[in-house]
């Protein structure tokens, strides 16, 4: 009790804790986007679902991983060596959770520019098998994007109680913005195909990190924000043509 005080007391600690938060909520953005674009696959009954469950085991994997902390460490130090080249259980976890991505997100841009026909399986086949395929998906990435998430975690502050606190809230922010998220990009087709790139590049990010190339998060996130503001531009002109022309009709 008297450590949580004296935290509670730390200017420190509450500047640690904001810049933590800010740092997982950033994290969750990849999460949330591939969480958003696959849930919009299912049927509309099960997609919040869906999303629920998603966002909610994610929480616990993150707060599972919290009480292994030592564990955690342990998946920095070399296991392997190929090539001349040492890979840790982390980078071997981010390549396998990039190449997931590459081909997830090539796989959604191909369906959207040649659709396949329809499966000829009864509706009730086809959701109980994409609800549980679109649920496995998401544990898959949340296993990888929660170990990039906790080791950042453990990299900024050596305070239990603080990796606790971001972690919960970081997640309570992905969960309040899951929906309106889903539903923007279900509305617009053009900004599903944006999020399906970023979803490429953040694939390529985590590859090129399993092989020991530090890639700044800030110019990814800057490439996003820009892009998304292009995009934002773009929907604005369309909006007013449409307008204009429905005015001059």
């Amino acid at each position: 009790m008297e450590y949580l005080v004296e935290l509670a007391a730390s200017p420190t600690a509450w500047i640690a804790l904001a810049t933590l938060i800010i740092m997982e909520i950033v994290l969750g953005i990849d999460n949330l986007i591939f969480i958003s674009i696959l849930t919009n696959k299912l049927p509309e009954q099960h997609r919040q679902k869906a999303r629920r469950i998603g966002i909610g085991m994610a929480l616990i994997m993150r707060l599972a991983l919290l009480s292994t902390i030592a564990f955690i460490v342990q998946l920095t130090e070399p296991v392997i060596d190929i090539l001349g080249h040492a890979f840790s259980w982390k980078d071997m976890i981010l390549i396998a959770g990039g190449l997931f991505l590459l081909w997830k997100a090539t796989t959604e841009i191909h369906h959207s520019m040649d659709p396949a026909p329809g499966d000829p399986k009864s509706a009730t086949s086809g959701v109980t098998l994409g609800f549980a395929a679109a649920i496995g998906q998401i544990l898959m990435l949340d296993m990888v994007f929660s170990i990039d998430s906790i080791i950042t975690a453990v990299g900024m502050t050596e305070h239990l109680p603080i990796m606790i606190i971001a972690v919960v809230v970081s997640v309570l922010v992905m969960l309040l913005a899951a929906d309106p998220l889903a539903k923007f990009i279900n509305e617009n087709p053009t900004v599903v195909m944006l999020a399906l790139g970023f979803l490429i590049m953040i694939g390529m990010t985590l590859i090129a990190e399993g092989f020991g190339a530090h890639v700044p998060k800030g110019y990814i996130y800057a490439a996003m924000a820009f892009s998304a503001t292009i995009e934002g531009l773009n929907m604005m002109s369309r909006r007013a043509k449409q307008k204009r022309i429905a005015a001059e009709a």
